[in-house]
Formats: structure tokens, C-alpha cells, sequence
């Protein structure tokens, strides 16, 4: 598990960029939307994503949730497909970050670290995450796994709700994600695998 410090939580290296990498680590709905934008991209421009729109939003502290389900959804569109753009598919993703915080803002009160807090199993907390918009099986599992393995977030049962992204040692994905080191060791994991499958 990474370090922690006592103020802003784990200090995690996903977006290897010393601001991205703060926000994703003290703040839930940054670091979820930017599981939801690990997709068709490399990792680390997309946990770089949420600080981008930080940055265009002027709420350097945290990704701000409420402002985001409010935004005229075309001009929203246009705020991340300011160069360079949040996602590779700008104007999608854009309708999916609206939606996961409107979801969150609706289900949750805004609070998106309530789909963990206090969840009572892994079960429960997979059930939670693959709910949410833009979310599927693969994403909740490796978010799970992402919680439990660098935030110390682990109900009863976690590493069974995220097989096999929960396997203690493994490199199969951003869960594993600590240094340069490990990032090449799961883009070696997942060459392999695509190898593999053809």
C-alpha cells in the first residue's frame, strides 16, 4: 500500500503528475471519474483527466460534483474537449462524467465516498460501483480492487468481489499501479494476455 499522510490520505501514483496524482488521492469523485475515463487511452492520461478539468473549472481542491450534474451538458462537452482534451473521445465521456455525478449527487447526496464507507461486504460494494452509469463489471472489479489494495478499503470479502484483480503480488491492472516499475509490469501483463487471446 502506498504511503499515507494523515491529511489527504494515500499518496497514490496513477497520473505520475505531482498535482493529478494529489487531487486523485484526496478526492473519491476525482478518483472515480477517473476510472471511469481509463478506457481506450493510456492510464495515466486518463487518471490525468480529472486534474485537467479541475484546472478548466477553477476547483483545484476537489473535482466539483454538483457544479459538473448541473452543467449545460453542451457546454460541458466543450469544457473537456478543450486541447488538450480530457479523453480521446471528448463529447462521450463528457455525457458519462455528467452522468456518474448526477447518479452520485442522486443516490448519494453528492458524497461519492459513501458507495464505500461503511459498505459491509465486497459484494455489496461491487453491487454499488457497477450501478453506476458508465460503470460494467471490469471497472467496478478493478476499482475494487484499486481501494483495497492502495486506500485500505477492504469489507469482508473484497478480493473475492474483484477476482482476479485482487490477487495480492499480481500486475493485471491500474489496482497494481505504484511506480514506473509496476506500470511497465502490467503493460507487460496485458501484451501477454492480448498475445494470448489471438
Amino acid at each position: 500500500m502506498p504511503p499515507t499522510d494523515a491529511v489527504t490520505g494515500p499518496n497514490i501514483t496513477l497520473c505520475f503528475d505531482v498535482q493529478g496524482d494529489a487531487l486523485l488521492s484526496r478526492d473519491p469523485f476525482a478518483l472515480v471519474t477517473g476510472m471511469l475515463l481509463d478506457q481506450q487511452m493510456p492510464m495515466e492520461r486518463a487518471f490525468l483527466g480529472p486534474w485537467r478539468l479541475a484546472q478548466r473549472m477553477d476547483s483545484t481542491d476537489a473535482l466539483p460534483i454538483v457544479q459538473i450534474a448541473r452543467y449545460e451538458p453542451s457546454a460541458f462537452a466543450e469544457l473537456v474537449s478543450i486541447p488538450p482534451a480530457v479523453h480521446r473521445f471528448p463529447s462521450a465521456m463528457a455525457g458519462r462524467i455528467q452522468g456518474i455525478a448526477q447518479y452520485i449527487v442522486a443516490e448519494y447526496a453528492g458524497d461519492p465516498a459513501a458507495l464505500w464507507r461503511s459498505v459491509p461486504s465486497g459484494e455489496a460494494l461491487y453491487e454499488r460501483l457497477v450501478a453506476l452509469p458508465g460503470y460494467g463489471e471490469q471497472k467496478s472489479k478493478i476499482l475494487i480492487a484499486l481501494l483495497g489494495k492502495q486506500f485500505g478499503v477492504q469489507p469482508r470479502g473484497w478480493r473475492q468481489a474483484c477476482s482476479p484483480y485482487g490477487e495480492p503480488g499480481s500486475t493485471r491492472s491500474v489496482a497494481d499501479v505504484v511506480d514506473l516499475e509496476s506500470l511497465a509490469a502490467v503493460r507487460r501483463f496485458k501484451q501477454e494476455a492480448k498475445l494470448a487471446r489471438a
